[in-house]
């Protein structure tokens, strides 16, 4: 399966595995993280606008046929209106769980059933196409070191890699000088949008960091 199909939320969310320990890097910050992708792409599409900080839907009827970015857009109409920084947390376990769910069905992901103490269920996901991941982590790093020029990577590339940037999955080299800006502002009409929750991101990061 080639990532290239894959949505924003999708892509950041097998990003935060670490092929080399099949574990997920930074658990914690990854349910905001998977939702600032949600957000954005909603935003690139057309379907979410800012209206004074406020993530407003545009249109009633339209959707993606993708059920995660669905789940999320029905999510935010049907809720009182919140800032984009308050969506980026708000629930966000929800739009993670979709999410591991479709890379699940996508063969990307295996779900094991588990029991906590040997009662409670639960559920683990393990990596299955690791090939996947190593060719998304060496695409995403490429856009961020150059030498494309921003201008010829597309929005869901450049957003891709400020989101992953953001959260500290990918390490490996030194920026270019104002590349993360250029590749923020890579983002067209969604580009407020992508500002908003890249500071969102770098938040939840350093909160984390905190924390542990």
């Amino acid at each position: 399966m080639s990532h290239g199909s894959l949505s924003l939320p999708a892509r950041l969310c097998l990003l935060a595995w670490d092929t080399g320990t099949a574990e997920v890097s930074g658990a914690a910050q990854l349910p905001p993280l998977v939702r600032a992708g949600a957000l954005t792409e909603l935003a690139q599409r057309g379907l979410l606008t800012d209206e004074d900080g406020i993530a407003t839907p545009v249109d009633l009827d339209t959707d993606t046929g993708d059920p995660v970015l669905d789940g999320l857009l029905e999510l935010v109409r049907e809720s009182l209106p919140h800032r984009w920084r308050t969506w980026v947390t708000l629930r966000a376990r929800i739009t993670l769980d979709a999410v591991r769910e479709q890379l699940t069905a996508d063969g990307c992901l295996r779900a094991e059933k588990r029991r906590v103490l040997g009662v409670f269920p639960t559920v683990e996901y393990v990596l299955d196409r690791p090939a996947v991941v190593e060719s998304l982590r060496a695409q995403t790093r490429t856009v961020l070191l150059g030498p494309v020029p921003v201008a010829e990577v597309s929005e869901r590339d450049a957003a891709l890699a400020a989101l992953a940037a953001a959260s500290g999955l990918l390490s490996g080299g030194e920026y270019p000088p104002g590349r993360l800006e250029e590749l923020t502002e890579r983002g067209g009409a969604a580009a407020p949008v992508l500002r908003t929750v890249v500071r969102e991101v770098r938040t939840t990061r350093v909160a984390a960091s905190v924390a542990h």
